[in-house]
């Protein structure tokens, strides 16, 4: 499925790439609030999520930035338990997680040339992730389920920004734990 997405994403950067008329200049990249609303795919989960994403860029230097970030997503399972006290049954329950970290993000415009309209990145992002589980109230079996990734994750993005205005833009980030879409805030 990244594979899916990765290669329509080089489709559309061929396709921009031929038809940029404008003249790219040294471009600023930072200074942006990116709030987005996604879906995540994780195996141990087994269905895709809604995530809520958050970072703001700042300029580290020509063509990067350096973003803090916060996701959150939450989702309800089942675990099948019982013994000789207690009847087996699927018990649910939920576990609520928060992903907070840091995004390195390289632009591409300039080698593209994209015009003044598009971004185009590829960034990696090192975090913790904080979970809590709740179980239903009458679940007495063993508590530890599969988290899939550890407390530490690192993850790789790809993306583009399509700026509407001079203060606003909309963005797609391709990623290889949340893939996010959203409204993007120049300021």
């Amino acid at each position: 499925m990244i594979l899916k997405y990765l290669t329509t994403i080089a489709l559309i950067i061929l396709m921009i790439k031929g038809h940029g008329q404008e003249t790219v200049t040294s471009e600023k990249f930072g200074q942006t609030l990116n709030v987005g609303i996604g879906n995540g795919y994780y195996g141990y989960i087994g269905h895709s999520i809604p995530v809520v994403h958050v970072d703001y860029e700042f300029d580290i230097a020509s063509n990067w930035t350096l973003a803090p970030f916060l996701n959150f997503y939450s989702y309800e399972s089942y675990h099948y338990w019982g013994n000789t006290y207690n009847p087996y049954k699927e018990y649910t329950y939920r576990q609520t997680v928060i992903p907070i970290g840091a995004k390195g993000t390289y632009y591409f415009d300039q080698f593209l040339k994209a015009g003044s309209k598009w971004d185009f990145y590829l960034a990696g992002s090192l975090g913790f992730a904080y979970r809590k589980t709740v179980w239903e109230n009458d679940y007495d079996g063993n508590k530890d389920i599969d988290e899939g990734m550890g407390a530490l994750f690192l993850d790789l993005h790809i993306g583009s920004e399509y700026h509407l205005n001079k203060r606003n833009g909309l963005f797609l980030d391709l990623s290889t734990g949340v893939s996010s879409f959203g409204l993007s805030v120049h300021f």
